[in-house]
């Protein structure tokens, strides 16, 4: 494989599921080599309690274009359904996409940029798979959306709160605000262009996606 796996098992064993965990991805892999050259990525994973979704019992964490994390949790009572259902092979490929994205262009510094950064890795997952939105993907209602909607000197400006509009951190935003508002904006350019190219799907600009939103998701732009 052109990834390599590096197990860091001071914290739990993962022998039992290693077979699985090596052949989901595989098969991310090559999903994403269908449609990008599958570039040189080091894949660390642990087996975490404390830092994966409880509703997945697995989380990923890209940390630079070559690399990315997976936390694992096999006591969380979700863990084994996201290695029957595909979920482990996505959030796979939402990292790879992340480190591609590193790589190139970068995941952006601004709120309007990390929206665009995790709807593109959240819609190129769907692509890939055929796979429905994930459940941070659609977990705000479009009355929710309506009252949270960013502004075009939020989308721009420096300093926003990750941890708030991702994550719910603080209680200002719904959890995963950011990650549902990202998705949405995504779906309007593609809808505005459905037939991108593989490498667009990495160094499209945040800005030109953002435009394509003006006037549905961000309407008020």
């Amino acid at each position: 494989m052109s990834w390599q796996l590096h197990w860091l098992e001071a914290s739990g064993d993962l022998s039992p599921w290693r077979a699985t965990i090596i052949a989901e991805v595989e098969i991310a892999r090559n999903a994403v080599a269908g449609v990008l050259p599958p570039a040189p990525l080091d894949i660390l994973v642990q087996r975490l309690p404390g830092a994966v979704i409880p509703e997945t019992g697995t989380a990923g964490q890209a940390i630079r274009g070559s690399l990315f994390s997976l936390a694992l949790d096999p006591d969380n009572p979700n863990f084994e359904r996201s290695l029957r259902d595909g979920g482990l092979r996505r959030t796979v490929a939402h990292e790879v996409h992340h480190c591609l994205r590193m790589a190139g262009p970068g995941y952006g510094w601004t709120l309007g940029e990390a929206l665009v950064s995790e709807g593109l890795a959240g819609q190129f997952v769907s692509r890939l798979f055929g796979s429905p939105p994930e459940p941070w993907d659609c977990a705000v209602s479009d009355a929710a959306l309506e009252a949270n909607r960013p502004d075009r000197a939020t989308l721009i400006g420096a300093g926003y709160d990750h941890r708030a509009w991702f994550f719910g951190f603080g209680g200002r935003y719904p959890r995963w605000l950011g990650y549902t508002l990202g998705y949405r904006i995504v779906g309007d350019w593609l809808d505005a262009a459905p037939d991108i190219g593989g490498d667009t799907w990495i160094n499209v600009p945040a800005h030109d996606v953002i435009a394509a939103a003006s006037g549905r998701t961000l309407s008020n732009l």
